[in-house]
């Protein structure tokens, strides 16, 4: 059943999906529900789970209905009866169970089992194990002071002072190095990041001296935490997850380790792993998924507070706005202190830069608002964004939900643009089509609403965008642009499909075109894993099972498509050189970012702008930029003067030494960007 459950699940929840709405009726539905947790007494210490002290060992769990409850204690993470059985003691006044040992525990295994309704539920390692055994059925006692490597007190990401200054690289572990032309040691681990000078057979650099070499400031690694579906102790069988279907949230995923035996030693590794990262200059993102859990009834959750911890419908149904059985229910007290406190545990105890939100309408805006201000006191550098919509309707009433609409109620927290996706790209429902960069007309004004990173702007008629109607964010600092990710088809796959009789270096002209909008538009970038070297995943959408044949990154591709890299490269370098493309306020765009007037009906596929008067303080007085998304070369008019050619028919230079325009009448090739500046 656990395979049914995840096919099922992640073919529906993890395709980028648009925000469902939901009705008045549904949420009067949550507040009838709801009204049985009203006499719910909420926990705030900081002692849930376990405290371990050179005498004692110490247990508390949240379960407030609960008529008994136990901890046993083990020998082993995996096999074995309980060596001991110890009987909690109840607080009704903050509805925690506790019990002691006079000792320190290191080295032994956990597991909390509670009755209720006069039933003992399955033992469970309780919803704060920040340690596991192999497949996390049972938590894990370590001393982790002896898991940090050497420095780690010293240890920090980058400083950013604007979320438009990050540089987001998506990637998944066994994807990044698994695929023999890596020429890295450990394959599908944490350590992979940790390797220098590995290579592919050209010599190129992989791993972590490509990020290096490649320019992103942040890592947005696929889900880390403990998840459900690979199983840890038969590694040979090569399975293969994205990782969406979280088990322990606070303790990292046993695969990725080299020894999923030993709890230490995911733990060590993966600090390990941002340790070096950081060392290169490098943030790293995680990515969680509060907003549902792998199992139902058999989750942490519901073995320690049945019924709380998920929303549902009026007639006990889970409700199910995640498309995977279920989802959580940030709006209760004690789960919105969860998400906030585990997303704290993991900023202080692994050094993480920021977090991604899987399906974040799900949760509502006052634990997001809670959860980045929090973050925020222990590092002002984490960047924290989401997706702003739900796979499906939910109890939670619309305008409580963290929404891509919503964003402007929420303080530093950025949503994806599915406006500038899909009007770039294409659609991402339909293969085969066509957006702005590919030659469909009548994009343009929704692509114009990416480039101003949907604030108000005098120049965009809102009421033509595909997907918004409305400028929903108040800033630029609230949104993250991108034209691929992990779901949905890698950027290469989608244009073989929607442009089927063109050749490789056709759909690479129109890759660095949809790339260069992305990387010169307001807001944050955002890219996918192996984009930059051309990498496809042979046509599979959906690829959260496919094996390694399918989703790993061959890096022979950086040999072969090595004009595409340096582009790349060079957009980063660009965007890094010149704050004009990193404004801040919904304002300064307004002023400094003018569109062309062109006639879409006589010259469509083409935009035409200027950053002006020093934007944001550039060393460039005015830059010009263009997009030719048509299969044709289209002409524009340039102002006279002096303009040093930054970018032109699929060449990059940050420093503008492509050569000069004297301006005027100036053609532009198809499928590519003109980029021009003057001092």
């Amino acid at each position: 059943m656990k395979n049914l459950f995840l096919s099922s699940a992640m073919a529906f929840t993890l395709l980028g999906l648009a925000p469902v709405i939901g009705t008045g009726t549904a949420a009067r539905a949550q507040s009838a529900y709801d009204a049985q947790f009203a006499d719910y007494p909420t926990y705030g210490g900081d002692d849930l789970e376990l405290t371990v002290t050179p005498d004692a060992t110490s247990f508390r769990l949240w379960s407030p209905k609960a008529q008994e409850a136990v901890v046993k204690l083990y020998d082993n993470g995996h096999t074995g009866q309980a060596y001991e059985t110890l009987p909690m003691t109840f607080d009704a006044a903050t509805g925690t169970w506790s019990a002691g040992v006079p000792k320190a525990l290191y080295g032994k295994y956990y597991t909390f089992q509670v009755k209720q309704d006069g039933k003992w539920l399955d033992e469970t390692p309780g919803v704060w194990a920040k340690a596991v055994g192999v497949n996390g059925k049972r938590a894990a006692i370590i001393d982790f002071t002896k898991t940090d490597p050497a420095h780690w007190c010293c240890d920090k990401g980058p400083e950013v002072k604007n979320f438009s200054d990050v540089i987001v690289y998506e990637m998944h572990h066994r994807d990044f190095s698994v695929d023999p032309s890596s020429g890295i040691a450990n394959k599908g681990k944490f350590l992979a990041l940790t390797e220098p000078g590995t290579t592919n057979a050209d010599g190129l650099a992989t791993g972590i001296d490509h990020l290096k070499e490649l320019g992103i400031t942040h890592v947005h690694i696929l889900p880390s935490y403990d998840y459900n579906s690979v199983d840890e102790a038969n590694l040979p069988a090569n399975q293969y997850n994205w990782g969406y279907d979280p088990q322990n949230y606070n303790a990292p995923e046993g695969s990725y380790s080299t020894n999923p035996s030993d709890p230490a030693t995911r733990v060590r590794e993966m600090k390990q792993m941002v340790k070096a990262l950081h060392d290169a200059g490098i943030g790293v993102i995680m990515d969680v998924v509060y907003n549902h859990t792998a199992e139902n009834d058999g989750s942490n959750f519901e073995l320690t507070a049945p019924g709380y911890y998920h929303r549902h419908w009026d007639d006990g149904r889970y409700s199910d706005a995640s498309g995977c059985g279920n989802e959580t229910a940030s709006d209760r007290r004690q789960m919105r202190d969860y998400i906030v406190n585990s997303v704290k545990y993991w900023a202080d105890e692994y050094h993480i830069d920021g977090f991604r939100f899987d399906l974040m309408a799900i949760h509502d805006i006052e634990t997001m608002n809670e959860v980045a201000a929090e973050l925020k006191k222990i590092n002002p550098s984490i960047f924290v964004y989401g997706e702003g919509w739900t796979a499906g309707d939910s109890p939670l009433a619309v305008e409580r939900r963290a929404l891509k609409e919503n964003v402007s109620k929420m303080t530093d927290i950025a949503v994806f643009s599915d406006d500038i996706r899909d009007a770039v790209k294409g659609h991402y429902t339909a293969a085969e089509d066509r957006g702005f960069a590919t030659g469909k007309p009548g994009n343009e004004e929704t692509v114009k609403i990416g480039i101003v990173a949907a604030t108000a702007h005098p120049q965009v008629d809102y009421s033509k965008g595909n997907n918004s109607k409305f400028p929903y964010a108040a800033s630029p600092e609230m949104i993250v642009n991108y034209v691929s990710c992990h779901d949905d088809l890698t950027l290469t796959d989608k244009l073989r499909k929607s442009m089927p009789a063109e050749s490789d270096s056709v759909r690479q002209a129109a890759a660095k075109l949809a790339q260069t909008i992305v990387f010169t538009s307001q807001g944050t970038p955002f890219m996918f894993a192996g984009e930059e070297v051309f990498r496809d995943k042979k046509g599979v959408h959906n690829s959260y099972i496919s094996p390694d044949s399918i989703n790993a990154i061959d890096w022979n591709l950086k040999t072969l498509n090595h004009d595409l890299f340096d582009y790349y490269k060079g957009l980063t370098a660009l965007r890094k050189a010149h704050p004009a493309f990193r404004m801040t306020t919904a304002q300064e765009i307004a002023k400094h970012l003018v569109f062309d007037r062109i006639d879409s009906s006589k010259q469509p596929n083409l935009i035409s702008y200027s950053l002006k008067d020093n934007a944001n303080g550039d060393a460039w007085k005015e830059i010009k930029v263009v997009f030719n998304g048509a299969d044709h070369a289209q002409s524009v008019n340039i102002p006279k003067g002096n303009w040093l050619i930054v970018a032109a028919d699929g060449k990059i230079s940050p420093e503008g030494l492509l050569g000069t325009s004297k301006g005027g009448r100036t053609e532009v090739a198809p499928y590519s960007a003109l980029i021009l500046a003057r001092e």
